[in-house]
């Protein structure tokens, strides 16, 4: 299914700044279509003069008439009048009931879409930019209720407010969706003044549950709750919510219940004549989280414990290095030193964020540093020189490779470029699937064109082929020095 900027860009004449008006009205109209129980199409006119389907948004409170996504879709020569009325004339277009082939009787009505100018501005275009037609299925439609009829209410008001520019509302943050109220979680209809004229069962529950006692209907919304959340931490901005005034999102918190509620202001003809409020019951959404965060940190904790002890067991291999007489063993000590350096960069990186994907471009920087120690205590100088980007690798490749490029980058300082100066360089080939990275030096090149078989390179075989699953090929080019090859697949 094509998005709205594509369908644009392939048949509608939309600017820029209209496609992102009416994406922003996709992004809410799921309320639009909950509240007066009917099917939403967003209609962008072609350059053919016509129309074409760029949106769909079925209601959850009643039954689709459209059992496929109409989106992409040339309009209907049923349809096609009553939206080039409605996009020509800048009013809404009702029309009266129609049977359907398949016996459903329904009815259609235009709604121009306006968008708002600016931010700072009340004014909208003058001429529409869009049409919505609203597809009501009247075959299901018995006598309403005082509910249904309060939702077609607040419903019919913010398809209102489309028509003149005011829905949605640019001063809506765009915050996350998780936990976002919907209309049939619970919804309540305030008055100019903040007072509640209408509040649905679930809502009203939803309230009763965070501790506010009786009905709602007939009092102030902001003053009802400053009885529970007297005392407590809240947001600056739940009375602006609560009393209709702001377009915003926040949490009330009491007895061990969260409520989420949000805010839509009414507008008609210029001034604010309401309010809607949807409010959630987001409570085990919230302890869902905080159990989450405190995962995370414990976590974190644990990973930096284990780099604080590594880097312990590094020292104490580098005192005992210090102490020891033979230089074989120092050698050795101090191998197992740079290792164990090594799988503490990787644990130490990881305990500073929540995601357990390490950033190995930044421990492959501090690695390089490890051979810099290496080629400082054999009186050399040596350049790195690094190309391409490594990308994020999970934890359980990061640990083996950091480990082995420290192997592989300390031999070739060590025996490539033993009493020598010269240059280490590092290439990164990142694909979707694959990762290459070659290390090359301009040193003496392998003996004999052979690769040895100390405890290095067993450790690097182990590493790359067998906890990667990858490959590793050493070569000896013809301009001299040695060349390191590595696949490993992602």
């Amino acid at each position: 299914m094509s998005t709205l900027s594509e369908i644009n860009k392939a048949h509608g004449v939309a600017t820029a700044a209209d496609v992102e008006w009416l994406a922003l009205l996709q992004s809410d109209w799921q309320i639009l279509a909950d509240l007066v129980f009917a099917d939403l199409i967003l209609w962008l006119p072609t350059q053919d003069g016509g129309f074409v389907a760029a949106g769909h948004a079925r209601p959850s409170s009643a039954a689709t008439i459209f059992y496929r996504d109409i989106s992409g879709e040339p309009i209907r020569k049923e349809w096609a009048a009553q939206v080039k009325q409605a996009f020509e004339s800048g009013t809404t277009v009702d029309t009266k009931a129609q049977a359907g082939s398949d016996g459903t009787t329904t009815r259609l009505s235009a709604i121009p879409v306006r968008r708002k100018l600016s931010k700072k501005s009340d004014a909208a275009t003058s001429q529409p930019i869009a049409v919505v037609t609203r597809h009501t299925n009247l075959s299901e439609v018995l006598m309403p209720n005082r509910l249904q009829l309060n939702y077609l209410g607040c419903g019919n008001d913010l398809l209102a407010m489309v028509a003149e520019g005011n829905f949605p509302d640019v001063n809506n943050p765009t915050g996350p969706r998780r936990g976002a109220p919907r209309a049939n979680d619970g919804i309540l209809r305030l008055d100019e003044s903040g007072t509640v004229i209408f509040a649905s069962p679930n809502g009203l529950s939803a309230f009763n549950r965070l501790g506010i006692i009786g009905e709602l209907e007939g009092k102030s919304l902001a003053e009802a709750s400053n009885a529970i959340l007297a005392g407590k931490n809240v947001d600056e901005s739940l009375p602006l919510v609560l009393s209709g005034r702001a377009p915003w999102r926040t949490d009330m918190e009491s007895q061990n219940v969260t409520l989420t509620v949000r805010a839509i202001p009414l507008w008609s003809g210029g001034k604010r004549v309401g309010a809607i409020v949807m409010c959630r019951d987001a409570t085990d959404l919230r302890m869902q989280e905080r159990e989450l965060i405190t995962k995370d940190a414990t976590i974190r904790e644990i990973h930096h414990r284990v780099k604080n002890n590594l880097q312990t067991v590094a020292s104490l291999l580098r005192i005992q290095s210090r102490r020891s007489e033979s230089n074989e063993a120092k050698d050795s000590l101090q191998q197992a030193m740079r290792r164990v350096d090594a799988i503490a960069l990787v644990h130490d990186t990881l305990s500073e964020g929540l995601s357990q994907d390490v950033n190995f471009d930044e421990v492959f920087d501090r690695i390089l540093m490890l051979a810099t120690e290496v080629a400082s205590s054999l009186n050399t100088s040596v350049k790195t020189i690094i190309d391409g980007k490594f990308g994020k690798l999970r934890s359980e490749k990061a640990t083996p490779l950091a480990v082995a490029l420290t192997e592989i980058v300390t031999n070739a300082v060590q025996h490539g470029l033993a009493e020598r100066s010269g240059v280490v360089a590092i290439n990164a080939d990142r694909k979707s699937k694959e990762l290459f990275i070659t290390v090359s030096d301009n040193g003496k090149g392998l003996a004999q064109g052979e690769v040895g078989t100390g405890l290095g390179t067993q450790i690097i075989r182990t590493l790359i082929e067998g906890e990667l699953r990858g490959s590793i090929h050493w070569s000896s080019p013809s301009e001299g020095g040695a060349r390191v090859a590595i696949t490993i697949p992602l």
